[in-house]
């Protein structure tokens, strides 16, 4: 049974394959209307989401099938003291396949020993976000046609961003990538992540504590809000939140083909005037989300357009 935990879970070959039938879903939509006619995706949000759950359900709506589940642990049986593991095993007898969000690391990977349906983790507090991490990729492969040779500027909470952790380590099996790390020292990336990725795998990389200083350099500009659930201290939230904004007047030394990204969502990292400028695919990227997610459901549950 083929789980996704982490974003490494998949090999370049089935990212690949993922993106390829992403790209013929944008396509080619009426092909895959009952693909998963009579599949029942469940998705279980032990923390709350917008986005993630939203694009999944409507993911599997548009492939014909059917969803159920919840959108806080609130609304489940966690607030009767139910465990995680029996809560999702309980569920895997309702649905074909589940996604499942929860706040404490290590959540889904524990959910899923035992399961006999396939699970996708929709985020694991500050660990991973594999679905996002394919939605990054198909969003640059989209709008640059390729994932290798670029510079990639990540800048915001890189400390506790989940997303760019994930990021980093899916680009880092692709070639002639450049990273650059962008945040104050507080939200600087891990160590672990410098040494096991970054310095393993001899990937450049520089760590600098300005957008400006770096912008014409920029192919992709991934932007992260510093996350007032990650921190323990309110007042070091309200210090460093507004420390890295993108405005037009950063942008001014940027390159005319730059692709600004961003996981959502945004509080006010990035102004609302950039977003009429051609070069914000944030809300492409949020869309690209729906199309990978298809894609991933159709795999993990082992069916083709090419078949119906």
């Amino acid at each position: 049974m083929k789980h996704l935990i982490d974003p490494m879970d998949l090999s370049v070959q089935e990212i690949d394959h993922l993106l390829t039938v992403a790209d013929d879903i944008i396509l080619n939509k009426e092909k895959y209307q009952e693909v998963c006619r009579h599949k029942k995706l469940a998705t279980l949000f032990f923390e709350p989401s917008t986005r993630t759950r939203l694009s999944f359900e409507a993911a599997m709506l548009e492939l014909g099938g059917s969803i159920l589940g919840f959108s806080s642990a609130d609304s489940s049986s966690a607030t009767k003291g139910e465990s995680v593991s029996d809560t999702v095993r309980v569920v895997s007898g309702y649905a074909d396949i589940i996604a499942m969000r929860h706040p404490k690391e290590g959540a889904p990977f524990a959910a899923s020993r035992k399961l006999d349906v396939p699970l996708i983790n929709a985020g694991d507090g500050g660990h991973n976000h594999p679905t996002q991490t394919l939605t990054d990729l198909m969003t640059i492969h989209q709008e640059k046609g390729r994932l290798n040779g670029f510079t990639i500027g990540m800048c915001g909470d890189l400390k506790f961003g989940r997303t760019v952790h994930s990021l980093i380590k899916a680009l880092s099996r692709y070639e002639d990538i450049h990273f650059i790390m962008i945040s104050p020292e507080e939200l600087r990336l891990p160590e672990y992540i410098i040494k096991d990725v970054f310095e393993k795998k001899n990937i450049s990389y520089r760590e600098v504590k300005t957008m400006e200083e770096v912008m014409p350099e920029l192919d992709i500009l991934y932007m992260t809000r510093v996350q007032k659930e990650r921190f323990f201290n309110e007042a070091d939230y309200i210090r460093l939140k507004d420390s890295f904004i993108l405005d037009e007047r950063k942008l001014a030394s940027a390159k005319k083909d730059l692709c600004i990204m961003h996981p959502l969502p945004r509080v006010n990292e990035i102004s609302i005037k950039v977003d009429d400028d051609p070069r914000a695919c944030y809300f492409k990227q949020a869309l690209y989300g729906k199309y990978i997610r298809m894609a991933l459901i159709m795999y993990l549950l082992g069916v083709s357009a090419d078949e119906n």
